[in-house]
């Protein structure tokens, strides 16, 4: 079962099963909260101005039309504006293992560990799926 520490836990908490899951798939790749995208709108819209370019940078460095080093500059920084983001939204980690459902709140430094790692392993996982596809040129 599910474990909270603090009252600081996603809403899913007690889900189990594919459900669990795929609030988690989500839970990582959407930083933003539903109470905390109507509080901050000026910050979220910027926030997906970043995303699209983040996402543009991607689609660039895919068609061989930007280097490796530039797309990382541009994920470093939807890094730092997501740690933000998540430390007012989603201000919660996991505590334990990672299939129990053990959370605690998250301090500046647990986020930005989670944020970075995270984003290392998803940014990682791009880039070998591009090359592997033979869509990534390496242009540096």
């Amino acid at each position: 079962m599910s474990q909270i520490i603090d009252g600081n836990s996603p809403s899913y908490a007690g889900a189990t099963g594919v459900k669990r899951l795929l609030y988690e798939v989500i839970d990582h790749l959407w930083p933003w909260s539903q109470k905390g995208w109507r509080q901050h709108k000026a910050i979220q819209a910027a926030g997906l101005a970043l995303a699209v370019a983040a996402t543009t940078a991607w689609g660039l460095a895919a068609s061989g039309h930007l280097g490796s080093s530039a797309v990382i500059g541009w994920w470093l920084g939807w890094s730092v504006y997501e740690t933000i983001i998540r430390l007012q939204c989603k201000p919660y980690v996991k505590e334990g293992p990672w299939w129990r459902n053990y959370y605690r709140p998250a301090g500046r430094m647990d986020m930005i560990c989670y944020v970075m790692f995270k984003n290392l392993l998803v940014g990682a996982v791009f880039f070998i799926a591009l090359r592997h596809l033979g869509l990534l040129q390496m242009v540096d």
